[in-house]
């Protein structure tokens, strides 16, 4: 089907995804009615409906809960690419394990954390925080930024 609105919602539904993705939450279901109707109001409906879903998750996502303290640690740790050879990786150093753990749905798609984004860095580091793990991965660099 080749209708633009369609297209559209398509393109909304991806982008609210990807965020959703990002913050390592639930996707918002999708029953794909929109392309089973022949309404247009209904249509134009569920595309105002994602735009609003894209919108709110985008800016849910580029504001990471303790961004000002990652960017911290992160000054210590290296840039947001680095593949030191040490077994860790990106720019908050994670090994392989910690992003099994936290992030295996990133790790399964880009690879390890040097071929993330820096948000993308961020956010797993804070799913580690909220599981009660603190900033006692980065033990030297989280004393030096005063969080622990």
């Amino acid at each position: 089907m080749h209708d633009p609105i369609i297209k559209t919602i398509d393109h909304y539904r991806a982008a609210t995804w990807h965020w959703q993705d990002v913050m390592g939450v639930s996707r918002t279901p999708f029953a794909g009615s929109a392309k089973r109707s022949s309404d247009a109001h209904y249509r134009h409906w569920v595309m105002r409906l994602w735009k609003h879903r894209a919108a709110t998750a985008r800016v849910h996502a580029t504001h990471v809960p303790h961004a000002s303290a990652w960017m911290c640690i992160h000054r210590y740790e290296g840039a947001w690419s680095s593949r030191t050879g040490n077994g860790y990786y990106g720019g908050l150093q994670m090994d392989i394990s910690f992003m099994r753990h936290y992030a295996w749905g990133g790790l399964l798609r880009k690879g390890t954390a040097d071929r993330w984004s820096p948000l993308e860095q961020m956010w797993v580091a804070e799913r580690a925080l909220q599981a009660g793990r603190g900033f006692y991965p980065w033990p030297n660099t989280a004393r030096a930024c005063g969080l622990i």
